[in-house]
């Protein structure tokens, strides 16, 4: 048998060997994972030639599985050597019924698990696909550690368009790298604005440009035309199927297939779609062939999905398919430091789509922001700097539009946490204080809201600076 060596020590779909002196055990056992959707299975008939192949492999296999009874080299000894050389790889034995004494040995010996023959083929497929997820577990700790101890982003050209300073969307990027060497979904979660999509197209950069990116938005979807858009149909499968129609996920192949609005997903196709991730396989309407799919499954959502699953609305099961590799996109009030890139972008940004010189901003500008909450997040900030430049004339960008659209909505404290209990309403939890007391407080909270500058303290508290400043004198003159 010629092995082909494999080179990348963190392959995802590592091979099941299945090791046998009878010929047609090895090819009943492999057409039995094969069809419970284990592709990558080799078989050795003769047991001598075992650790010249893991060799080969380097130790990279997802698990061994030897028959106890073999000539030449019993499973029993084959399991020791094993176990001198590759003690993490996993071992399972298959013994006769009289030989269990024997695969009691080998346990203790180190093998995960034994198999009475006659096996029974959902007890050797549960088996087999229990070694392989804890195999694939296991590395993908080991590459997330290696990305996260390094304090930096292994490819950052793959994020060349996100633009941050923020410590916390480094952690969700160098995450985000680690997962896609997996072949598990990724399920992006996020409010509405956050930058989703653009993390989509990071992981398009990271796993190849070359491969497609079939986006879906599967909120507005019946089952009916959920099942005819990702799967397909044949000719005559319904009225007016007048020809056959490959699906988005045979469009995908290999690439990545983006379901955005997961959440929305009626409960008929949340079962297909449960099938497809678990078996990798689809049926196109109107056909009873199998077809498999190798496309990598990425969804979004700006809805919280344990809490559907509490109230019934999203099954249980799918949810912990998907949140295997689950991203919380933090909020852009939950990162402030990305306020002032990400303004000077969009200010070049729109300057340039309109034809003019990008605007300075003046350093108040990132102050004012910074007292906002930003509902709308990225896009919402987006939105507002290109209304400001659409309006503006020469010199220093202006405020005045800022402070029109953030108003009295300016409620947010710069690290994201809400300034006054009672949902930003004040909240008199000792004793009350008088017209004065009160006036007094919110005039110096405006201020150190707003770093001590005048104008941005006299938008909060939605009077005019010339207001503000002849209150400011009365409590001067009064403390004298």
């Amino acid at each position: 048998m010629t092995v082909n060596k494999q080179t990348n020590p963190h392959q995802d779909r590592w091979p099941i060997l299945l090791v046998d002196d009878e010929v047609d055990v090895l090819f009943t056992s492999k057409l039995i994972l094969e069809r419970a959707g284990l592709t990558a299975v080799e078989v050795l008939p003769d047991s001598r030639k075992v650790m010249a192949w893991l060799e080969g492999y380097q130790g990279q296999v997802s698990v061994v599985v030897l028959d106890l009874r073999m000539p030449s080299l019993s499973g029993k000894g084959l399991l020791e050597q094993i176990r001198q050389q590759y003690p993490d790889l996993p071992v399972i034995i298959m013994t006769a019924a009289q030989e269990v004494e024997d695969a009691v040995a080998c346990m203790k010996m180190g093998a995960q698990d034994y198999l009475v023959k006659p096996v029974e083929e959902s007890r050797f497929v549960a088996s087999v696909v229990q070694q392989v997820e804890m195999i694939r577990l296991r590395q993908q700790v080991v590459v997330l550690k290696e990305a996260l101890l390094n304090g930096h982003l292994q490819h950052p050209e793959a994020f060349a368009h996100v633009i941050f300073r923020s410590p916390r969307l480094l952690a969700v990027l160098q995450y985000l790298e680690s997962v896609t060497r997996s072949t598990e979904p990724i399920l992006l979660l996020g409010e509405t604005g956050v930058g989703k999509g653009l993390l989509v197209e990071a992981l398009h950069h990271l796993l190849g440009t070359h491969l497609p990116l079939v986006t879906v938005n599967v909120g507005g979807l019946d089952d009916f035309l959920f099942s005819d858009t990702l799967f397909g149909h044949v000719k005559g499968a319904f009225t007016g199927a007048d020809s056959h129609r490959s699906g988005m996920i045979a469009a995908a192949k290999k690439g990545i297939l983006f379901l955005d609005e997961i959440a929305d997903l009626s409960s008929l196709s949340q079962v297909k779609l449960l099938q497809l991730i678990q078996d990798g396989i689809y049926y196109p309407l109107g056909s009873d062939v199998r077809y498999s799919s190798e496309a990598r499954i990425v969804c979004a959502t700006n809805r919280d999905l344990s809490i559907l699953v509490k109230e019934g609305r999203f099954r249980a099961d799918l949810y912990y398919r998907l949140k295997v590799h689950q991203v919380w996109v933090p909020a852009l009030r939950e990162r402030p430091e990305d306020l002032a890139p990400l303004t000077r972008h969009f200010l070049e940004e729109a300057a340039k789509t309109q034809g003019r010189a990008t605007p300075t901003p003046p350093p108040e500008l990132f102050t004012l922001l910074a007292t906002y909450s930003f509902p709308g997040n990225v896009r919402e900030l987006r939105a507002m700097v290109y209304d400001a430049v659409t309006q503006h004339g020469k010199g220093i960008l202006s405020l005045t539009r800022f402070r029109e659209l953030i108003g009295s909505q300016a409620t947010a404290t710069p690290d994201g946490t809400s300034p006054i209990p009672g949902e930003g309403k004040l909240a008199i939890v000792h004793d009350f204080p008088t017209l004065a007391e009160a006036r007094e407080f919110l005039i110096h909270a405006a201020l150190e809201r707003a770093g001590g500058n005048q104008s941005i303290a006299a938008t909060l508290l939605g009077i005019s600076r010339r207001a503000l400043n002849g209150r400011l004198s009365r409590l001067h003159f009064e403390a004298e």
